[in-house]
């Protein structure tokens, strides 16, 4: 059974001149329930599969998204059957550009490794956190399994430190 992550109602990309003057947040929420942008370049890989296991180990308990500042037309393929071996169906999803809202409706913004290359916006914004992570992009399917598995690792304990 795969548990399916394709629903982005919860999330919108606002763009310049789309504003209202009642702006409502990219992600619904209580009081104590913690959001957390993950971003990477092209929000194709890295970041899509951290949404995925924060929507799975914190459903309930934490609100996500992802977005990239060059997203990439689709998600990658290798990402999409490598989640597919977990269980969790991100084939529907839509890379999406990082909004100056995204990154300030976030308590927490992670990024996947693209400080490195100066273009992640994420330290002027919020509590950053970077987790320097190879990009999937042109590797093996057993390359972007070894990706997937410390993203895994890493968002699971993301997910009990912040609930």
């Amino acid at each position: 059974m795969l548990l399916n992550v394709n629903d982005s109602s919860i999330c919108h990309n606002i763009l310049p001149g789309n504003l209202t003057p009642k702006r409502e947040s990219y992600l619904k929420s209580g009081e104590n329930t913690k959001k957390i942008l993950f971003v990477c370049i092209e929000n194709a890989g890295r970041s899509q599969m951290a949404e995925a296991f924060a929507r799975y180990y914190g459903k309930g308990k934490i609100l996500v998204t992802s977005a990239g500042n060059r997203p990439a037309d689709k998600v990658n393929p290798l990402v999409v059957e490598a989640m597919k071996e977990k269980g969790i169906d991100i084939s529907m999803k839509k890379p999406k550009l990082i909004t100056f809202e995204m990154a300030q409706d976030a308590d927490l913004i992670v990024t996947m490794g693209c400080n490195d290359q100066g273009i992640c916006p994420g330290p002027f914004f919020k509590p950053t956190v970077d987790w320097m992570l190879e990009d999937p992009k042109s590797k093996s399917i057993e390359k972007v399994r070894e990706i997937r598995d410390e993203i895994e690792s890493r968002v699971r304990k993301l997910v009990t430190e912040q609930v």
